[in-house]
């Protein structure tokens, strides 16, 4: 039977130390490209397997992060799930998901001892008063996406809402539509996303000398498609003229173009359709979904690697706060 390989194996096949296989093992950055495909290739040749349990045991942490979604149901925080999963996967950590459902579910997750269970936290908050977490007294390494303020010692990966919502509006303003109407307001919620959105989509208006119309925006708590269908059936039943939609994401959005449809309102040929995140589903939809792409791979990618900083090294000063470009992504729901 053939030894199992080791770390001192692979510094001897790749003619480096010990110390620098650890470092590109851990992805630590003062590696020459050259010297890092050297012990992956050392890794490959030799199979070698990382004892993580061992070196947890030395280090004292459990190799597991934890991430906190409000839903599962909804599409963006699923693929956030899949996408922090292959980014923890990258630094040798393993994930386990929190779902919060409310506030109130939220502040007690946050303060329970099952946090004590996981060497840090990727937190994605519910969209709820800012002051609901401020206060919190945070036990792990934390970044938190969005701009909900956590705790003090939190750090901060987030997109620019407002400049995504009015980038959305002003597409479909480009595209010749007056009468657009908003759907995911959250009137008791006025510092969250949803009020970010509903700002940027009156910017958009403002700069296009459009008034206004309160009666073209609908209110929406969930964000999943049932909220999206529920609150077009609104908009319908009230008698607003509308010739376009922007709904606050994608989930909205596909389940407004449901009612539509049903309705026998064609997409885009009578109504245009926009949401934002660019979930898979944006893509494969039928018309397929315009949509404003926020990064979310790269807010998880980001997210994890942040974390993994404070990890390795809990003295340094992690950046504070990492904005996340954002793109539009025109497809056939806006096509004219």
């Amino acid at each position: 039977m053939n030894p199992i390989p080791t770390m001192q194996d692979v510094a001897r096949l790749a003619g480096v130390s010990t110390k620098t296989v650890s470092n590109v093992i851990n992805d630590r950055p003062y590696v020459s490209a050259e010297t890092r495909d050297r012990v992956h290739a050392a890794i490959a040749q030799l199979d070698y397997k990382l004892n993580l349990a061992a070196r947890n045991l030395r280090s004292g942490r459990s190799g597991v992060i934890g991430l906190a979604v409000p839903t599962l149901t909804v599409a963006y925080f699923a693929e956030l799930a899949e996408a922090v999963i292959d980014a923890a996967e990258q630094h040798q950590l393993a994930v386990q998901i929190a779902r919060t459902g409310d506030a109130a579910r939220e502040r007690e997750f946050l303060a329970s001892a099952r946090l004590q269970h996981v060497d840090g936290l990727i937190l994605s908050p519910m969209d709820h008063r800012s002051e609901e977490l401020e206060a919190v007294d945070l036990s792990v390494p934390t970044v938190v996406l969005g701009d909900h303020p956590v705790g003090g010692a939190a750090v901060y990966v987030s997109s620019d809402q407002r400049g995504a919502a009015q980038l959305a509006t002003s597409h479909l303003i480009r595209i010749g539509c007056r009468r657009i109407a908003a759907l995911g307001a959250r009137s008791s919620v006025p510092g969250g996303a949803g009020a970010l959105r509903l700002q940027g989509y009156r910017d958009a208006l403002h700069t296009a000398g459009i008034p206004y119309d309160a009666g073209l925006v609908v209110e929406a708590d969930v964000w999943d498609r049932a909220d999206g269908a529920s609150a077009m059936h609104q908009l319908i039943e009230r008698g607003a003229a509308f010739d376009s939609v922007f709904a606050f994401n994608d989930s909205l959005a596909l389940g407004a173009m449901r009612t539509l449809e049903d309705n026998g309102l064609r997409v885009p040929g009578d109504v245009s359709v926009i949401g934002i995140d660019n979930v898979t589903e944006a893509r494969y939809s039928v018309p397929s979904l315009t949509t404003v792409d926020l990064g979310g791979s790269k807010i998880a990618e980001t997210a994890v690697r942040l974390l993994a900083e404070q990890l390795s090294n809990p003295e340094s000063a992690p950046e504070h706060r990492v904005l996340i470009d954002f793109a539009l992504v025109e497809r056939e729901s806006t096509a004219h």
